[in-house]
């Protein structure tokens, strides 16, 4: 037992290993992960037989393209896939329709009967949503016109997959008792409404129980259970796992959690993801491909080319500009994952032998081995792409926000009132449940999620933001973040709230591009305020207010340069209040003067001279008033 257990232990560090190297290999020399993945498969297990069990590891991998689609879920609202209504079911269904039919009849011309044509044309229409969707996210095509065009696609052909299924039975030589059950359509759809009805009313609920209780595992393992129970459910219904991902993230999309859960699931998705490339090329059949070698070979390309022009014609006749249908064609000309399943559950009902189900299972692994090469030769073809064309007139929900907004408190409440007021477009973290249950009702977008964590600052849109605000509670929080920002994403403009003084010249050491002390504009309004009311004229304490905030910024700049004990004597112009019935201090008539800079403060200021006379004119016309001694002012250094 101990010494099965450790074999088992090394062949997850060989998988480790394996898949580290070989990535990075690849990567470096621009040929990407996927292949990189699929070679280090085909090496540990064909070539070198280090690992076993190949099929077992392809379905454990599957998982990685479950949490693909609740990631790609979380990204869409149902009003983004309404916007997508034409591409889904029109360019997508017409994909499937049109292609499977063509490669069923070429097949039906060729050698094959009926029924295994239908299958096998209909399989091969279908392409690897694991492949086109991580070589879409590697090269950062996600959101271009053909990146969303080849997304629309693949979500139709996980949705036929269900009745591809359904159909096999009726093909199947003996298929006098295939019939349409109704109490299984029934339970297809009772579970369909039932995950539907739990995404709309108990998932929010229940994320904000989890969020109150401040324990980041239980968050990670209710993402976990909602993924995958999402899955399985849908799986039991008869439908995809991975469509049953899907949807939940959908009905997520506009949850306030939905950033904390992406960052969650996204080192769960990779780690998958690789390991379902690895398995891929772990579970090649060497005995089929050395005596078939000849038809794999020939199938194989024939298969990507006959896909590429269906796939680019039809791209066309829907309205797509040449480039932009080159792309998706390269894209999806593999065949996909879900045909390893139709070609398995046909051979299980002798539609064709099972022989024949490994040459097919072949001819789909070396698709897709070859397709980051027609994505690299689509590319190259058309020379750089021309961005204008290529770029969405809608972007990810939430993906491009203007501005990412950390914190809201009270400081970030206004700020974001500010910004919305104008038109700008905001993405709001914040980690309190309740501030979040409370925004939401305002209509604020604001998402649940800590600032000092990189996935999250990337699920929320971190690189496409033109500015960041960090408006946290916390100066340690702050510098964390601030920290994090500026290490990680170095180019993005940074707003900082600062506590103090102190903070705010440790916020300029550290770089950011503008900070402000949370008190310093509400005191000085509260101060010209104060003034008026005593009987100054509005303009003049107006002036000065802005005499004190321009020698409170130039202060600032010099303990910036020499430290924090410089420029006390810019602090205030020292004007000394007469005493009651008594003769004026000598001080004051000094600020009657020109402003030569013998008194009232530093010679920098000297170009404020009419405020202080003015000021000293009204203290003398309120001298008789002044009933008592005026108390002492607290040490201004600190504020």
């Amino acid at each position: 037992m101990e010494h099965g257990a450790d074999a088992q232990f090394l062949e997850v560090l060989l998988l480790l290993g394996g898949g580290i190297v070989a990535g990075t290999l690849f990567k470096r020399i621009g040929l990407g992960t996927v292949l990189g993945y699929l070679f280090a498969g085909i090496a540990m297990g064909p070539l070198l037989g280090l690992i076993s069990g190949g099929e077992e590891i392809l379905h454990i991998g599957e998982l990685g393209v479950v949490f693909l689609l609740f990631i790609i879920g979380l990204e869409l609202k149902l009003s983004r896939l309404w916007t997508l209504r034409r591409q889904i079911f029109g360019l997508g269904a017409a994909q499937v329709v049109v292609t499977g039919a063509a490669l069923a009849a070429l097949l039906w011309w060729l050698v094959f009967p009926g029924g295994a044509a239908i299958v096998i044309g209909f399989g091969f229409a279908l392409s690897s949503t694991a492949f086109g969707l991580q070589l879409l996210e590697e090269a950062g095509e996600t959101n271009t016109r053909h990146g969303q065009a080849g997304f629309s696609i693949l979500l139709f052909q996980d949705l036929a997959v269900v009745p591809l299924l359904a159909v096999i039975p009726f093909l199947a030589p003996y298929s006098n008792d295939a019939s349409i059950k109704p109490m299984e359509v029934a339970i297809s759809l009772g579970a369909l409404v039932g995950l539907i009805a739990a995404g709309r009313w108990l998932l929010n609920p229940l994320f904000r129980i989890m969020a109150s209780a401040g324990a980041r595992e239980v968050m990670l393992g209710a993402a976990l259970f909602v993924v995958l129970g999402s899955a399985m459910l849908m799986a039991i219904a008869g439908f995809s796992m991975a469509m049953g991902a899907f949807i939940a993230g959908v009905l997520l999309a506009e949850s306030s959690y939905r950033h904390e859960l992406e960052a969650n699931i996204e080192p769960f998705r990779g780690l998958l993801l690789g390991l379902f490339f690895i398995g891929v090329g772990l579970s090649i059949d060497l005995q089929v491909l050395t005596e078939d070698w000849m038809i794999i070979l020939l199938a194989a390309p024939l298969l990507m080319i006959v896909k590429s022009v269906f796939i680019y014609s039809l791209a066309r006749a829907f309205g797509e500009g040449h480039d932009t249908a080159m792309r998706i064609a390269g894209l999806l000309a593999q065949a996909g994952e879900f045909g390893f399943v139709l070609f398995s559950a046909a051979a299980a009902d002798r539609i064709f032998p099972q022989s024949t189900s490994s040459l097919l299972i072949a001819i789909t692994t070396l698709t897709m081995m070859l397709t980051p090469l027609s994505t690299t030769l689509a590319t190259y073809l058309l020379g750089r792409k021309d961005e204008e064309e290529d770029e969405m007139e809608e972007d990810f929900e939430g993906a491009g926000s203007d501005v990412l907004l950390i914190g809201f408190s009270r400081f970030g409440q206004i700020v974001a009132q500010v910004l919305l007021s104008s038109g700008i477009d905001v993405t709001i973290l914040d980690s309190s449940a309740e501030r979040i249950r409370t925004a939401t009702r305002f209509g604020f977008r604001i998402y649940f999620g800590s600032g000092m964590r990189k996935e999250v600052l990337e699920a929320s849109g971190i690189r496409h933001a033109k500015l960041v605000a960090v408006c946290t509670n916390k100066k340690e929080t702050t510098d964390r973040v601030v920290d994090l920002i500026r290490s990680e994403f170095p180019n993005v403009n940074l707003y900082v709230r600062a506590y103090d003084r102190a903070h705010a010249l440790s916020l300029r050491a550290r770089g950011v591009d503008y900070e402000i002390r949370e008190t310093v504009e509400s005191a000085l309004s509260f101060g010209n305020a104060t003034l008026t009311s005593l009987g100054v004229e509005e303009e003049l304490a107006r002036e000065i207010v802005a005499d004190v905030r321009k020698r409170d910024t130039a202060r600032l700049k010099l303990q910036e340069a020499e430290g924090y004990s410089a420029g006390a004597d810019m602090v205030t112009t020292k004007v000394v209040a007469p005493e009651p019935l008594v003769k004026p201090h000598p001080a004051l008539q000094a600020v009657d003067k020109a402003g030569d800079g013998s008194e009232g403060g530093s010679d920098l200021f000297d170009d404020q001279a009419p405020i202080r006379r003015r000021r000293g004119r009204f203290l003398r016309s309120r001298r008789t008033q002044i009933k008592e001694p005026v108390a002492g002012r607290p040490d201004p250094l600190r504020s």
